[in-house]
């Protein structure tokens, strides 16, 4: 369901099929994962509890929904196998939050939850419930009829989910943890006891709990990672972005690193390796497996489209990089590269491989830190491709992993607050004082 398209409300989502892109069906939907927040903003839509053929049933993100319509969920493909297990902080829909006594924040009448409307926030890969169909009087008996009015209220509408209402510290406090950035959350992880650390971890989604592990030190990573169990560690890892997993893997004992790499998805496993066989301080090392990839033939609009994915980080969204098929790297033939600024400036019709910049030569992947920090500050760089001897891209380093290589040790342990270092002209300045 994209941003702007009807909200969804789930009793009309219970037991529908779930298919691949192909159209071939995986499974069948049997609940959807939400995780509370604090004061009366709507809860987040995590995921999904699909039951496979096998009676199995699985953990589907939200971040590989690419469509809700029709009486079908339509997803990426990528599934995980590994049976679901709710965490502290996760509540089902069906399960926990329909038919649930509450109270009108207005009124304050109790009614029963019949249903909750589901949607997407426009331009973003997130969901949230953000509606509550209730009905007025008391409820239902196994031998009395329900009676009473019908309502659809906002979600700030009612009492009676809240966390703060249940008394449940830990989800409370994750939830407060919920709207620092990642590497915000990370020092504050860093300050928390060991048992508390691995606590808030423990209850993170793999998503959010890989971006916090990327901006940690190393001995908080193998902590952390060390706690968790090892089909978790293993998701977490997938979810990593594949230079950072394999940074991780590599400080790990041999046993410990190649039964990690065993739990995880083959085709990830494969990136992640491939980045442990080159140096550490390399641009084999540093680089990341997984740029944006066009080719020749693709549009600029096209190209748009991938720059604008959310997932991203600044520094990848920067370019995309045309070669001829295979388009996951290693690719075919490196083509050349296309800046973001470029594809501002033509026509959305506009072939890329007409556009490429093919004078800058691109980094080998031996180049050594010295050699690629002089590389980026020469040609004002804030990503660079790296193409093996054959010419096929092997994947693309971008500034941060440079920066943070050549930053000392301890640099993560640091607490940035830039307010405190602003002159009093420019706080003035930034409040438009």
């Amino acid at each position: 369901m994209a941003g702007g398209a009807p909200r969804i409300f789930v009793s009309h989502l219970a037991g529908v099929p779930v298919f691949d892109p192909a159209g071939d069906q995986v499974g069948r939907l049997r609940d959807l994962v939400a995780m509370l927040r604090v004061g009366r903003r709507p809860p987040r839509v995590l995921g999904l509890v699909v039951e496979l053929a096998t009676r199995r049933r699985i953990f589907l993100p939200m971040t590989r929904v690419t469509g809700v319509d029709s009486g079908q969920v339509i997803t990426t493909g990528v599934l995980n196998v590994r049976r679901f297990e709710q965490r502290p902080t996760e509540r089902l829909v069906f399960g926990e939050l329909l038919d649930r006594r509450v109270t009108l924040a207005e009124t304050g009448e109790e009614v029963t939850v019949l249903d909750l409307a589901v949607q997407q926030l426009p331009a973003r890969r997130e969901w949230e419930i953000d509606k509550v169909f209730v009905r007025k009087g008391r409820r239902a008996g196994a031998f009395r009829r329900a009676k009473g009015e019908t309502l659809t209220v906002e979600w700030s509408g009612v009492t009676g989910f809240s966390l703060e209402e249940h008394g449940q510290g830990a989800e409370n406090l994750l939830a407060t943890f919920e709207q620092l950035r990642p590497a915000d959350l990370a020092n504050v992880l860093h300050h928390l006891s060991a048992k508390r650390r691995a606590e808030v971890a423990a209850a993170l989604d793999d998503d959010r709990l890989a971006d916090v592990l990327e901006e940690l030190p190393e001995d908080d990573q193998i902590e952390i990672l060390g706690k968790l169990k090892e089909e978790r560690a293993a998701d977490v890892l997938e979810a990593m972005d594949p230079d950072d997993a394999a940074d991780l893997l590599s400080e790990l004992p041999e046993g410990d690193k190649e039964r990690l790499l065993s739990l995880m998805q083959p085709s990830e496993a494969a990136d992640v390796r491939r980045l442990m066989s080159y140096e550490e301080h390399t641009a084999g090392g540093l680089m990341t497996t997984e740029p944006i990839v066009l080719r020749a033939d693709a549009t600029v609009a096209d190209a748009l489209a991938r720059v604008r994915n959310q997932d991203l980080s600044p520094a990848l969204a920067a370019q995309v990089y045309v070669c001829r098929p295979p388009d996951e790297t290693p690719t075919g033939k490196y083509l050349g590269t296309v800046h973001f600024q470029r594809l501002l400036r033509d026509p959305p019709y506009t072939l890329v491989g007409s556009l490429v910049d093919d004078d800058l030569r691109p980094l080998d992947p031996d180049a050594t830190l010295p050699v690629i920090a002089g590389f980026f500050a020469t040609y004002d760089m804030v990503a660079a491709p790296v193409v093996d001897e054959s010419g096929s891209l092997l994947g693309a380093v971008t500034v941060d992993d440079v920066l943070d290589h050549m930053l000392p040790d301890d640099w993560r342990e640091t607490e940035f607050h830039l307010d405190e270092e602003l002159g009093e002209g420019e706080e003035t300045a930034r409040h438009g004082g």
